[in-house]
C-alpha cells in the first residue's frame, strides 16, 4: 500500500476519522450539531500532540516528514475547516429532539427568508475557503523557511485553524447555560474567525505549557458537556 503507517501518523489519521465522523453525524437524518462539536474537540486533542509525537522518531526520512506535513494540513482542513461549517449548517436544519440532548432552541432554516439562508450559507463556505487558503499559505512559508532557518517557527501569521477546537465549543457552552438561540452568533463568529485565518496578525506560537493549558481548557469543556448531557438529563 502507498503511504506511511507508523506511530508518527496515527494521531493525524485518528483526527481525520473523528472529523469525518462528526461531519456525517451533523448532516445525516439523525444528526445533531452537538455531536459534531464533540468530535471537533476530539480532533483538537489529537492535533495538540500529533506533531510532538512525530518528532520523537529521529530517523524519519524526508519523504516521511513531507508526508506528515501534507496529511496534517489535509486533516486540519477537514477537522477545523469543514466540520465547524457543517456544525453551523446542522444548527440551521436541525429539528430533532433526542432524550440525550437538552431541549435547546435553534434558528430553523425553513423559517427564514431566502436571503438569510443564502447569507449564512455563504459565511459557512467562506470560512472553509479561508481555512484552506491559510493552511496552504502556511505550508508554502514553512517550506521556504525550513530551507534557510530550520527548527520550528516561533510565530504564526494569521489565526491557526486549530483554534476552532476551543472557540466554537465555547459558544456551545454559552448556548447550554443561557438556552438562547445563538445560531446567528455562531455564524458571526464563523465569519470573524474565517477572516482572522487569512489576516496578517502575528500570534506567538504556544510553548508546551501553553499547549497543556489549552488541552486542559478543552478537557474542562468536554467534562462540562458530559455532565450536562449525561448526568443532568438523568435527574
Amino acid at each position: 500500500m502507498i503511504g506511511f503507517y507508523d506511530y508518527t501518523v496515527v494521531l493525524t489519521y485518528l483526527s481525520m476519522l473523528s472529523a469525518t465522523t462528526g461531519i456525517m453525524l451533523c448532516l445525516n437524518d439523525i444528526g445533531h450539531p452537538y455531536l459534531g462539536m464533540i468530535f471537533l474537540m476530539i480532533c483538537g486533542l489529537f492535533d495538540a500532540f500529533d506533531g510532538k509525537v512525530a518528532r520523537t522518531k529521529k530517523n524519519r526520512t524526508e519523504q516521511m516528514k513531507k508526508f506528515g506535513i501534507q496529511i496534517d494540513s489535509l486533516s486540519d482542513l477537514v477537522a477545523f475547516g469543514v466540520l465547524p461549517a457543517c456544525i453551523g449548517i446542522a444548527m440551521l436544519r436541525t429539528s430533532i429532539e433526542l432524550s440525550t440532548f437538552p431541549d435547546f432552541k435553534f434558528l430553523h432554516l425553513a423559517d427564514k427568508s431566502a436571503i438569510i439562508k443564502i447569507i449564512l450559507t455563504v459565511i459557512a463556505v467562506f470560512y472553509t475557503l479561508a481555512a484552506m487558503i491559510r493552511l496552504a499559505y502556511f505550508n508554502v512559508l514553512e517550506e521556504e523557511r525550513q530551507k534557510t532557518e530550520g527548527g520550528s517557527n516561533k510565530t504564526y501569521i494569521g489565526l491557526p485553524v486549530t483554534s476552532a477546537a476551543l472557540i466554537f465549543p465555547t459558544i456551545l457552552l454559552i448556548h447550554i447555560f443561557s438556552n438562547w438561540d445563538l445560531t446567528l452568533l455562531y455564524f458571526i463568529v464563523l465569519a470573524i474567525v474565517g477572516f482572522l485565518f487569512v489576516s496578517r496578525i502575528h500570534i506567538k506560537k504556544p510553548t508546551l505549557k501553553g499547549v497543556l493549558i489549552m488541552v486542559t481548557v478543552g478537557l474542562l469543556e468536554a467534562g462540562i458537556l458530559a455532565y450536562i448531557f449525561i448526568v443532568m438529563k438523568k435527574q
